[in-house]
């Protein structure tokens, strides 16, 4: 037979659910009471002064009020008298006997001893009625009681030898105070109950018990002492289950029970430590549990362990893949815009060489064509001016054949008048002479506007050639201007790409360094700073915030101001 199958029959009830966690531990506080084992007598579940069951919490009637009052008063004159005598008496002792130099001063040592029984006492009350009682002001309360009616009693011993009346008196003088101590716990356990008729109330021992069995009476207060059981039943029922279950295994083992397992002898080795018969029999089970639940426990944890370190690893591998990540993507933005400037100078380059060339070809075939032009027109002006002489020529050949005809006809005339007269000049000579010598003015005047003609082409000539000198030097200009311009775009874009170089080996470097994004922007303003000449005043906030995506001026010129005293640090990218 097992140990699970003791006879249980004598036990009606389930253990009661709540065991302990370790042996070591208390057990549970019970809060109700198991059938019992035997059919013991109904009086074991009735206590000596009636408190087995919780008070039903109720307003006082009238009457309860008045009978209430009653008690009170009546407490407050028995204190009355019983500080009265006790004052009368351990005052007067007090001076006789304690030594004080007088009378008054054993007045005072009696009145503080009395005052001070009453202000704890008070206090105690007090304290018990806000809910909030303090347990071991009692026992002062006590100490000073007893010193109290020790004192009284002493004041009435005898001189000589003591006899049962000398006894008799001695008591009496202590009776009092014992009493008024004895209504101020009454009290206090009624306010106790008043103000808290939730709490649960512990159980006393008959006085019959104390009686028949002292001994075993005062193992069970003990224990109910110790481990925190408030009911006398439940302790009594407990009992019952151990003898039975200790019986049971003298059976088993033919009365030898150290022939029993350490299992089976739990019951009655945990009984001292607060443990019913089913708790300790459950016990090894509850311990390879809670061994069982601590290694899964421990395992649960070693595996978590394991899972924040494998996710912490690969936290950190992906840090570490997207440092990687933006350093590659930085590097392939700095070769992007360093490829792009290169791209761009070179580009630039080229329009600049093919627009001189073009304008060399333009400004070439612009002189070719102003060369040809230019002889196109001095053989044309040549030609008119040869068209001005050949008419010249031809004017004056037609005036001196019109003179030559004048002459013929003069001379015709002249032979005629010869002929006729032979005589004297007429008028019709006369007018042939003025005739010819009007022609002779006309041609003379020919020759003066051939002469003009000539000059002003040989102006015009030397006006175009001037004009076409002013535009050669022009084009000339134009085209050192646009070289210049090209070299200049070329310096810029060969600026921009070592700007890039030294943003990307800065970025390299911030990388590497591992710093936080103000530091990286810190050092970017530096390099703006730099960038622009080495004085941080002109760098302005708008381009500091265009650069940085900041919408602050104040945030712009702390960027500024930081990467000012970082370059007077000697930080050079």
């Amino acid at each position: 037979m097992t140990i699970t199958d003791w006879p249980r029959t004598a036990v009606d009830s389930a253990p009661d659910p709540v065991s302990p966690a370790a042996v070591s531990g208390p057990p549970a506080p019970v809060s109700r009471t198991p059938g019992t084992v035997s059919d013991a007598p109904d009086f074991v579940s009735e206590t000596g002064n009636g408190t087995g069951t919780k008070p039903t919490p109720q307003k006082l009637t009238r009457t309860q009020k008045w009978a209430a009052a009653a008690i009170v008063a009546a407490a407050l004159v028995l204190a009355g008298i019983g500080l009265y005598l006790s004052f009368e008496h351990v005052a007067v002792f007090a001076h006789k006997e304690l030594r004080f130099e007088s009378l008054g001063k054993g007045q005072l040592f009696a009145v503080g001893v009395d005052v001070g029984i009453m202000v704890m006492i008070a206090v105690d009350l007090l304290m018990a009625w806000l809910k909030r009682p303090i347990s071991w002001i009692r026992y002062p309360v006590w100490l000073l009681t007893g010193a109290t009616v020790v004192l009284n009693a002493a004041s009435g011993a005898p001189e000589g030898a003591w006899k049962l009346l000398d006894y008799v008196a001695a008591g009496a003088h202590g009776v009092v105070p014992v009493l008024f101590i004895t209504v101020v716990e009454l009290g206090r356990t009624a306010i106790d109950r008043i103000v808290r008729p939730d709490q649960e109330e512990r159980d006393s021992i008959p006085w019959i018990r104390w009686t028949l069995a002292p001994i075993a009476t005062g193992r069970i207060f003990r224990r109910m002492k110790l481990w925190g059981v408030t009911s006398y039943p439940e302790m009594i029922s407990r009992d019952q289950e151990l003898i039975a279950y200790e019986q049971w295994l003298k059976r088993k083992y033919d009365g030898d029970v150290n022939q029993a397992t350490e299992d089976e002898r739990l019951p009655m080795t945990m009984a001292p430590y607060g443990y019913t018969v089913a708790q300790a029999l459950a016990m090894p089970d509850e311990q390879e549990q809670s061994a069982q639940e601590r290694e899964e426990e421990a395992e649960r944890r070693r595996l978590d362990a394991e899972t924040r370190s494998e996710v912490a690893k690969a936290e950190s591998e992906a840090d570490r893949l997207r440092a990687k990540g933006k350093v590659e993507t930085v590097r392939a933005e700095v070769d992007g815009q360093t490829g792009q400037a290169r791209a761009h100078a070179r580009a630039q380059v080229s329009a600049a060489e093919r627009a001189a060339e073009l304008e060399q070809e333009a400004l070439e075939s612009a002189v070719v064509a102003e060369a040809r032009a230019r002889e196109a027109g001095a053989e044309r002006k040549a030609a008119e001016e040869r068209e001005a002489e050949a008419a010249a020529d031809n004017r004056a050949a037609e005036l001196e054949r019109q003179a030559a005809e004048k002459r013929k006809q003069a001379a015709e005339a002249d032979r005629v008048a010869a002929a006729e007269a032979q005589a004297i000049e007429t008028h019709t000579i006369a007018e042939a002479r003025c005739a010819a010598a009007e022609a002779d003015k006309a041609a003379a005047e020919t020759e003066r506007a051939a002469a003009e003609t000539r000059r002003r082409a040989a102006e015009a000539d030397r006006l175009a050639a001037e004009e076409t000198q002013r535009r050669a030097l022009a084009d000339a200009n134009t085209q050192a201007a646009r070289k210049r311009e090209a070299e200049t775009e070329l310096a810029t874009a060969e600026t921009r790409l070592a700007a890039a170089e030294i943003e990307r080996r800065a970025v390299e470097a911030e990388d590497a360094a591992k710093l936080t994004p103000r530091q990286r922007a810190v050092r970017k303003v530096a390099r703006m700073v730099l960038a622009a000449g080495g004085a941080a005043d002109r760098l302005p906030l708008a381009a500091i915030q265009q650069e940085l995506a900041v919408t602050s001026p104040g945030t712009a010129s702390e960027y500024r101001h930081e990467a000012a005293e970082l370059l007077a640090g000697g930080y050079r990218p």
